[in-house]
Formats: structure tokens, C-alpha cells, sequence
């Protein structure tokens, strides 16, 4: 018995002055024996890097290095969401400009009698709404800059 007590570990508690025999550090540390090498370098590294963090949290070099990075990843977000805008615009606008081309053609075949006025109806609705679409883009840019 005296034996087993010397392997068990002992937590020492400040209120009783007593040691108690802590077998959950026991069952851990069984309980790792099982798990593969691989794993438990994960876990190494794991808290390796949390502790890695938690000091670089309170450098002063962290804190710098991350507000300069937000403020260059919202600078750049804002430029890419301007040329986005704008990208899209430039496509609707050449959609519409697809659509022109169709209605003149469509009402040249109206006024000739080969078409109907369903078709020419069409072929400008279709103008309108992606040069809407176009003009609105641009118009978004213009207001954000």
C-alpha cells in the first residue's frame, strides 16, 4: 500500500494541509499511452502555439503589425469592391449595348413586316433594364468615392 501511494500523484490541499491521491492524472495519463505519436504532436504543437499567441498578443510589435494589416485589408477591400462595381457596370453596359443593336435590327424587320412588335418590345425592354443595371453600377461607384 505504501508502495502505491508513492506512484499515485498527490494534489496538496492549502485548506487541509492534506494530500489526496489524484487517480484522474492516472486515468490521463493511461489514457495516453493509447494515443498515437502523431497525435500527440498535434497536441504539442497545438499548445505550443497557443502559448506562442498568448506572448505575442502582448508584444507591442503584434498589436502595430495587426492594425496595419486591418487597415491595409479594408483599404483594399474597398478598392476591389469599387473595381468590382465597376467591372460589373462596364458588362451591363456592353450587354446593353448588345441590346441596341437587337432592337434596331428587330425593328427594321417590324417596319419591313417580317417580325412582330412583341419581339422589337422585347429587344428594348431588355435594353433598358441592363443599361439601367450599367448606369446604376457607375452611379454606386460615384457615390462611395
Amino acid at each position: 500500500m505504501f508502495r502505491a501511494q508513492l506512484l499515485t500523484p498527490a494534489i496538496l490541499y492549502p485548506e487541509t494541509g492534506q494530500t489526496k491521491p489524484c487517480s484522474t492524472n492516472i486515468d490521463k495519463i493511461m489514457a495516453m499511452s493509447s494515443v498515437s505519436t502523431g497525435q500527440k504532436l498535434g497536441i504539442v504543437a497545438r499548445v505550443a502555439s497557443r502559448v506562442i499567441s498568448q506572448r505575442a498578443r502582448r508584444a507591442r510589435s503584434f498589436g502595430a503589425i495587426k492594425h496595419a494589416a486591418r487597415a491595409t485589408a479594408s483599404h483594399v477591400g474597398r478598392v476591389l469592391g469599387q473595381l468590382w462595381l465597376e467591372v460589373t457596370g462596364f458588362v451591363f453596359l456592353f450587354l446593353a449595348a448588345i441590346g441596341i443593336l437587337a432592337f434596331i435590327r428587330e425593328y427594321a424587320k417590324y417596319q419591313s413586316g417580317h417580325a412582330t412588335s412583341g419581339r422589337v418590345i422585347l429587344a428594348l425592354c431588355f435594353t433598358a433594364l441592363f443599361g439601367w443595371f450599367g448606369v446604376s453600377s457607375f452611379w454606386r461607384v460615384w457615390k462611395k468615392s
